[in-house]
């Protein structure tokens, strides 16, 4: 008897947690909003106190964002790092944001300048080793080409810009990741900097020893039987870009950096120093984010599920480094 009760209770208690996760959105919904109308507060006392001041402060932004959409830029480091620094000056606080960003975004500058010289390294490219686990995993099929025959329809569709979207985010969303740690929870941006500039120069050493060719190139050598488009190109086409290839070979200086695919690592890296800094119940949604990416850059034809693989775990196991090795210099300051 006590034990029927025991299991109900139990019962009971597991579904009101999982109730509550149900209902969470809505919570994280108005916790958003509740931020929101707090930025809007302020904004709106300084727009009162010096009206000069916040119309500088306002076209400065407003020009930064206009720049970059109307250039269709990827936001290298070396663009973000010069937005930074100017739109720190504006806000008077050019020392803080020199302190704490230059140094990140100078790391990004540096590995996104090596890393197209990685390839003139090693010019012995791998093709086949990928394209084998791929198939292995997926019984014999290219997930890439099992995708694109469920999704594409030879036009490109909402959730294609979706997808490249988010790809083209991909320097972006770690400073924007890097500003939120630093303001609100200091102790974690040193971590999170260390984490994504560590994983970015190990797949930069990866680069150099394993050079591997992404599921596009290998279709266009002839590696790939089976149907596989590069999508990418047709939504550059669809928002006006018509000499994609050039654009490619300006924005990506070494085409065969494809394993660990760091498209698919900062995703991960960002969404758990997120979760760690703010709590899983009130940031568990957005583990959308890298898995939307994970799925995007496959079903794209940018990169195997074998480097989305590598990806993950250099992120678990870079992290574990980043946190063993801070737990030690914090041990070590504190005696």
């Amino acid at each position: 008897m006590f034990g029927g009760s025991s299991v109900i209770i139990k019962s009971l208690k597991l579904s009101a947690s999982v109730s509550s996760y149900l209902v969470r959105p809505w919570y994280n919904f108005r916790y958003v909003k509740h931020k929101i109308m707090n930025v809007w507060t302020q904004l709106h006392s300084e727009y009162n106190r010096d009206r000069p001041r916040f119309a500088l402060r306002a076209t400065v932004v407003l020009l930064a964002i206009s720049l970059m959409i109307l250039k269709r830029t990827f936001w290298t480091p070396d663009t973000l790092l010069i937005m930074v620094i100017i739109i720190g000056v504006v806000f008077g606080k050019a020392r803080e944001f020199i302190v704490r960003f230059v140094p990140f975004l100078g790391m990004l500058v540096v590995y996104d300048s090596m890393r197209g010289i990685a390839d003139d390294l090693n010019k012995n490219v791998h093709f086949t080793e990928m394209i084998d686990f791929d198939r292995w995993l997926w019984l014999g099929q290219l997930p890439t080409s099992w995708f694109q025959t469920w999704m594409w329809h030879g036009h490109v569709q909402w959730y294609d810009f979706y997808f490249y979207f988010l790809y083209m985010m991909h320097f972006l969303i770690p400073l924007i990741v890097g500003l939120l740690l630093w303001k609100y929870r200091p102790k974690l941006y040193w971590p999170f900097v260390w984490a994504l500039v560590g994983i970015s120069f190990a797949a930069f050493i990866t680069y150099i020893a394993f050079p591997a060719a992404p599921p596009w190139m290998a279709k266009e050598l002839g590696y790939i039987a089976e149907p596989l488009h590069r999508i990418s190109s047709d939504v550059w086409w669809a928002m006006g870009v018509q000499s994609f290839s050039q654009v490619y070979s300006n924005l990506s200086p070494n085409a065969v950096a494809a394993v660990p695919s760091l498209h698919s690592a900062y995703p991960l890296i960002a969404t758990l120093f997120i979760v760690k800094a703010f709590g899983l119940r009130r940031t568990w949604w957005l583990f959308i984010y890298p898995l939307s990416m994970w799925w995007g850059v496959v079903y794209l034809g940018e990169h195997y599920i074998f480097d989305v693989l590598a990806a993950i775990l250099y992120v678990i196991v870079g992290i574990w480094l980043v946190r063993l090795g801070f737990r030690r210099w914090r041990s070590r300051h504190e005696t």
